[in-house]
């Protein structure tokens, strides 16, 4: 891998630790998770699947909206900021979404975000309750303070939503899991483009679920997680699989390659999982048994990489590792 070419901007002093001591595997724990507790916020129940970005603002270099569910148990988003990338300062506020269009501003709840830099703006994806009806929100800010809600971009129903950090083609691009309004019990990622990041189509099946006799981890769902990095061995995407065992959903995972010009195209995809329910606070929690990726930072010099994921439905923690081994591991352990 010593010809790998990584894109990104330079991020030298992100949140690292170095691989403990006799740990073999791919991704290690950060030994400060969770990183962000259930009760941060004065009125929050929990905050996990969240998505962060670097982000300069006076003292802080990163900023995240963040899925905070309340006391009432509502799915909300709030914005936050930090110095170093795992002690957090996240408003007390819902994220104020302003919307020239009074039918797009009615929104009955907010959760799993996902930032994407495109230019000098943030664009922030989210499942978005329209009518109580699951489907994919966009809005763009530039200061993470105030955000301008735009229309829907799928209709009902339909979560993940993940755009790509650059055009493609011409066109933006974005990954989505179509769903039902339930707990899916099923769930395939597709890839859609649009010139303007309002009408959308052009939509490819990117993966299904993995063969329970292949590789159970991912044998019930799949998901897109974490904006796509872009390397010279293709798009590396971070994403969920899930397993439905006697005992519920079981959520882990792994990652693969996608073609740079046709991200539909799997080039190799993990068999084995990244990372799995292992901790005491990936096990027990809310939704037991879940670590669900939304966020990375990685340094293209080093190759160093944090993944920000998910915990039980109730908390947040971090994930380090480096992106030649990863995609190393992806190469090995390849079921496509």
């Amino acid at each position: 891998m010593n010809n790998l070419k990584i894109l990104g901007d330079a991020l030298p002093n992100m949140p690292w630790e170095e691989r403990p001591a006799g740990c073999k595997a791919i991704l290690w724990r950060c030994s400060q998770n969770p990183i962000i507790e259930r009760d941060a916020l004065s009125t929050s129940n929990s905050i996990f699947n969240s998505a962060v970005v670097p982000f300069r603002k006076g003292e802080y270099n990163y900023a995240g909206v963040f899925r905070c569910d309340d006391t009432n148990v509502r799915m909300r988003l709030h914005a936050g900021f930090s110095v170093d990338g795992l002690h957090w300062a996240i408003d007390e506020n819902d994220i104020r979404l302003e919307s020239a269009n009074p039918e797009i501003a009615k929104w009955d709840y907010g959760y799993d975000p996902r930032v994407a830099k495109l230019g000098d703006r943030y664009y922030v994806t989210w499942c978005n309750g329209y009518r109580d009806d699951p489907t994919v929100g966009l809005a763009w800010t530039e200061d993470f303070e105030t955000f301008r809600q735009m229309e829907n971009i799928t209709l009902p129903c339909n979560r993940n939503g993940v755009l790509f950090p650059r055009k493609i083609g011409g066109r933006y691009a974005m990954l989505s899991r179509p769903s039902d309004k339930g707990h899916t019990p099923f769930g395939d990622i597709y890839y859609s483009e649009s010139p303007d990041l309002e009408f959308w189509g052009r939509h490819r099946l990117v993966m299904k679920p993995a063969e329970f006799k292949v590789s159970a981890w991912q044998c019930t769902k799949v998901g897109a997680g974490p904006v796509p990095i872009e390397t010279s061995e293709g798009w590396l995407l971070i994403y969920h699989g899930v397993h439905q065992t006697c005992n519920g959903f079981n959520y882990a995972f792994g990652a693969a390659l996608l073609d740079l010009d046709e991200p539909w195209r799997v080039l190799a995809r993990t068999g084995a999982y990244l990372l799995a329910p292992a901790a005491s606070y990936e096990c027990m929690g809310d939704v037991p048994n879940v670590t669900f990726p939304c966020a990375t930072l990685h340094d293209p010099a080093t190759g160093r990489i944090a993944i920000y994921y998910g915990c039980a439905d109730t908390v947040t923690g971090v994930a380090f590792g480096r992106i030649p081994e990863i995609i190393d591991f992806i190469r090995k352990t390849n079921i496509e």
